[in-house]
């Protein structure tokens, strides 16, 4: 075969390639979502002066929620015990997480009640065992704890919380703030859900809504079954049970006639084919 043959069969073969390439990449992403099974992803970022972040996956199959996550960064202790996070699915608000203007009384702090417009009330808690529905949304004896953490549980949700995570309208949200960390009115305030409690203890600490994700696994390391312990809660830190928080890409291929050589097939990164690179190939 000729020089000039073989880069005219190539030349023919590069718009077929091109062709190729967002199909191979649109099988590839469905590949990661089985017919039954749908992805979704939270970034946790962090709310109220929270130093914390962190991931969540959550793969719903019909009612079945398999939900992995990684957390770090958080507020570690609190009297002299691990730090309880509680954490949950928020359904039925704005299914976003609130902006800083959320902070009615100007404490510095948006809390629990006043993010509630926001991402909405509970519909599911992420416990580490036991209850997970809303009436479980304050208890720490099966809240992960500490600093960082890692969760998974396989969960079985209500309609309500399938259907605004089909509907993008679902966010993760982890409660417990560092009280060092507030404004003096703030650390002086009581919790706007239980008295007893100062406002920090259950007021936002990070954020995320769950979006569908081709992604496959938490980013940042594994998750270990059941997530933080809660060995050592102290008796000030039950909650008062039930209550409610308120609340292909561009790549393209060109040929390149080398002198004295064979042509060459590069790949290059652009999502405009150069004018100059399809003269070359006609010739």
């Amino acid at each position: 075969m000729t020089h000039r043959t073989t880069t005219r069969i190539l030349a023919l073969a590069a718009p077929a390639a091109l062709l190729a390439l967002p199909l191979a990449f649109t099988a590839s992403a469905a590949s990661a979502q089985s017919s039954d099974t749908t992805t979704y992803m939270a970034t946790l970022n962090p709310l109220n002066h929270a130093t914390g972040s962190g991931m969540l996956m959550l793969q719903l199959t019909g009612d079945q929620a398999v939900v992995t996550e990684n957390v770090h960064g958080l507020a570690a202790t609190f009297m002299n015990a691990p730090y309880p996070h509680v954490q949950h699915i928020h359904i039925n608000g704005m299914g976003m997480c609130p902006a800083a203007s959320a902070d009615a009384n100007g404490d510095g702090v948006v809390s629990t009640t006043e993010g509630g417009p926001a991402y909405g009330g509970i519909g599911t808690t992420l416990s580490v065992s036991g209850d997970t529905s809303p009436a479980a949304g304050t208890d720490v004896k099966i809240a992960p704890s500490g600093g960082s953490f890692d969760y998974s549980r396989t969960i079985t949700l209500d309609a309500a919380t399938v259907s605004s995570i089909k509907a993008g309208k679902a966010v993760i949200v982890v409660h417990g703030l560092d009280p060092s960390t507030l404004s003096a009115q703030a650390q002086a305030a009581p919790s706007d859900l239980v008295p007893s409690l100062p406002l920090a203890a259950t007021s936002p600490a990070l954020c995320g809504t769950l979006q569908v994700s081709q992604m496959t696994a938490v980013p940042g390391g594994g998750v270990n079954t059941g997530g933080g312990g809660t060995a050592g809660v102290q008796e000030p830190w039950l909650f008062a049970a039930g209550a409610s928080l308120a609340a292909a890409a561009g790549g393209m291929l060109f040929l390149r006639r080398r002198t004295g050589a064979q042509p060459a097939l590069q790949v290059q990164n652009t999502e405009k084919v150069q004018p100059k690179a399809q003269k070359r190939v006609q010739k």
